[in-house]
């Protein structure tokens, strides 16, 4: 299921004009409902959900719903589940949307966005039935980042119609671009681990993973410090060279890099108060997704016309 960089073909068809729109704002609606389902599985955790049902795929005991001596816990932790649902039906519409359009290069994408869906719903099970181990945890959270880079991916190329203008970046930019992608994952993955080590487990009694919380958070923070380094590398170097969509994408990752790193820094000064958490989470999702959007805007073939690009992710 291999994705193609390529050029979409040429439709000036009113009905496929039409078809095209549906397209991107499914991919819009699949990015949103991604980054969503982040933001409520991180309300799951610091609202110490995580076991409000204590089994998957039921809820408790025999039942695939709250019963019995239920609490606000077990109805948020349903609640998230249930959400899945909503997935389901952004992902049933993005396929429809694809299909009865004239984009054959978006149909594998699609159906890898759906596949995605159960993959993490059972990934999201194994953290329940290992009592939310915080390795299981945090490799919820990456599938789920990985996700929204997938989203992004398929809005980009949905987005792309013909006249489009873009210069591809020399290939040291390239480079740059794929060691900025690089270490934004390396910020991502460390931050997983520095929750892991943390309060906020999801549930009072889940375990941690026992390392050292202080160290963990100057290692992240050392990361951190790279990835806004070589972004900052990258927007003076594709400001020069002219590289217009890959100068935007690197402005817009690297204007979210900040605002997180204000996030972070807010939060662990005042205590790890729940809703900085929160909104670090949303952060983190946003980076993804702009990490994403750089990336793929380095790798835009060359077009044949000098109007400036449009309609892409941002």
């Amino acid at each position: 299921m291999g994705v193609n960089l390529e050029a979409p073909p040429v439709h000036t068809d009113t009905a496929d004009r039409s078809a095209q729109r549906w397209v991107v704002r499914a991919g819009w609606l699949s990015l949103v409902a991604n980054v969503v389902i982040v933001c409520t599985g991180g309300a799951v955790r610091l609202t110490g959900s995580g076991l409000g049902c204590d089994t998957w795929p039921r809820c408790n005991g025999s039942s695939f719903t709250p019963h019995g001596a239920y609490d606000i816990h077990s109805l948020i932790e349903f609640g998230n589940r249930t959400l899945n649902g909503v997935l389901v039906t952004v992902a049933i519409l993005t396929i429809v949307a694809v299909f009865r359009s004239a984009r054959r290069d978006l149909r594998g994408l699609s159906v890898l966005m759906a596949l995605a869906i159960p993959a993490q719903a059972v990934l999201g099970g194994i953290t329940v039935l290992t009592d939310l181990n915080p390795w299981i945890v945090s490799l919820h959270l990456l599938l789920s980042m990985a996700i929204i880079g997938v989203c992004v991916l398929f809005l980009w190329r949905a987005s792309w119609s013909a006249g489009q203008a873009a210069t591809r970046p020399r290939g040291t930019l390239r480079g740059l671009a794929v060691g900025t992608f690089a270490a934004g994952w390396v910020v991502l993955y460390l931050g997983t681990v520095v929750t892991g080590s943390g309060p906020h487990a999801g549930d009072v009694d889940s375990p941690r993973n026992g390392l050292d919380p202080e160290r963990l958070s100057q290692l992240h923070a050392d990361a951190v410090f790279l990835l806004v380094g070589l972004t900052v590398g990258l927007v003076v170097a594709l400001r020069v060279t002219g590289s217009y969509g890959a100068y935007r994408a690197a402005r817009v990752l690297l204007a979210v890099e900040l605002a997180q790193g204000v996030v972070g820094v807010t939060q662990y000064a005042t205590g790890l108060p729940v809703l900085l958490v929160g909104l670090h989470l949303l952060g983190a999702a946003l980076t993804s997704a702009a990490l994403t959007w750089m990336l793929l805007e380095t790798a835009r073939p060359r077009r044949t016309t000098t109007s400036p690009p449009a309609s892409v992710p941002g």
